[in-house]
């Protein structure tokens, strides 16, 4: 029998949505795997890559107590165990001690208050703008420091000493030694400060190796690994043929990575703390950890209420019963409220948008993606602006909806025409 006209494999629909569905679930399952490395790789090439970045986390710092308790007590000290001020004092009263040998008396209330006076100019001076700058100027060589660390190249503000990577803060002892002398104290001026005494003690080097091993192999990808996800998650939604439930798959995913990395930060916060505890930079190291992490905490966030939403999309726009009827009701209401505007100013650009309202909606969703990351800052107060700026934006789109069918029908604000759902795309 011969036929006329194209010959259809009545196998190839099935197998084409079997690939389909294939490719978009591989993508998922890619994406999820690879979305929480990416965000802590993407985090620290922008953190610790970016000196700029770098300074501006660390930069308030200076104002933490527990911080300047730290340097503090490391520059007293460095000061203190070079100058002998009992010995000093009683140089000094010797000569007139058997005339007046009560003044003997005199040497410990007077070393004690010298050591305090210095103490305190310490932290006024470490409470000034003075030190603010050179907190910013030592971070700074700090940050290029630790790259050099990071990939086997020592020396600088931070370098690798023996089992220990320590932290420089000569020119905070120098500053201080100079403000002791300006104010009378002039015994200190040259009094030299071995180097041993200007350091803090960060880290064990083992914990260094693992992090030099680390970062060689994540930083050539770090820059393009969260983007590489992104795309995996646009393409699993895509490929799917039920868009609304791969948009809850989706969201799901993002949201259990959300709560991993806040589990992996919570242990890494832990073993960070553990690992300082022994060092004179134990104590800071809770709030130097947390304000490290700040960035990175504010973008879980994000991460978290954006899987929620994603959830509460696609159930909205899904073939569920519950999200049909609400998504119903909320389509109706908004289109009886743009069939009851005046027709006349209205009915050309409801006409217009009733036509285009698909990619419309898409057009929505990037402008709002867009205001989420807009100079990299993504915080959970923009992502408030950005969803609600999506949902008023959405809402508007279907009132003009309602009044450009309302114009091309004839029909009046209690009988809109066909309802076209809010949140489809």
């Amino acid at each position: 029998m011969v036929t006329n006209g194209p010959v259809v494999d009545e196998r190839a629909a099935p197998r084409s949505t079997w690939g389909r569905t294939a490719g978009a679930v591989l993508c998922l399952v890619l994406a999820a795997v690879l979305t929480t490395p990416a965000a802590i790789a993407y985090w620290g090439q922008r953190t610790l890559n970016d000196g700029q970045r770098y300074v501006a986390t660390v930069g308030p710092l200076v104002q933490a107590p527990e911080v300047q308790e730290v340097l503090a007590g490391t520059v007293t000290d460095a000061i203190q165990q070079q100058v002998d001020v009992d010995a000093l004092l009683e140089e000094a009263f010797a000569s007139v001690s058997d005339r007046a040998p009560r003044l003997q008396l005199l040497v410990g209330p007077l070393s004690a208050a010298i050591d305090s006076a210095v103490e305190r100019q310490v932290r006024s001076f470490l409470a000034s703008d003075a030190f603010a700058e050179i907190w910013t100027r030592v971070n700074t060589r700090a940050q290029q420091a630790l790259q050099r660390v990071l990939e086997g190249r020592d020396g600088g503000a931070v370098s690798l000493q023996g089992d220990d990577v320590v932290l420089d803060v000569s020119e905070v002892v120098d500053q201080v030694k100079q403000r002791l002398a300006d104010r009378g104290m002039t015994f200190v001026e040259n009094v030299p400060v071995p180097q041993t005494s200007r350091e803090i003690v960060l880290m064990e080097a083992p914990r260094v190796k693992q992090m030099r091993t680390i970062y060689a192999f994540t930083d050539p990808v770090a820059r393009w690994l969260l983007p590489v996800v992104g795309v995996l998650y646009l393409a699993a939604f895509v490929l799917a043929r039920r868009r609304p439930p791969m948009a809850v798959a989706i969201g799901a995913v993002v949201a259990a990575n959300a709560l991993l990395l806040a589990l992996l930060l919570s242990v890494g916060g832990q073993l960070f703390d553990t690992e300082l505890s022994g060092t004179r930079f134990g104590p800071a190291s809770t709030v130097f950890y947390e304000t490290m992490i700040a960035y990175l905490q504010r973008a879980r966030e994000v991460v978290l209420w954006l899987g929620l939403t994603l959830v509460a999309a696609g159930w909205f726009a899904g073939a569920n019963r519950s999200g049909t009827a609400v998504r119903t009701t909320v389509a109706r209401g908004l289109e009886r409220a743009g069939a009851a505007l005046p027709a006349a100013q209205l009915a050309g650009p409801g006409t217009w948008v009733a036509a285009n309202v698909p990619w419309l909606r898409v057009v929505v969703v990037v402008l709002a993606g867009v205001v989420l990351l807009w100079g990299n800052e993504a915080t959970p107060e923009r992502w408030w602006w950005s969803l609600a700026l999506a949902v008023v934006l959405l809402a508007v789109l279907q009132v003009l909806v309602g009044a450009g069918r309302a114009a091309g029908s004839g029909t009046d604000a209690r009988r809109p025409g066909p309802t076209v759902p809010v949140g489809a795309a």
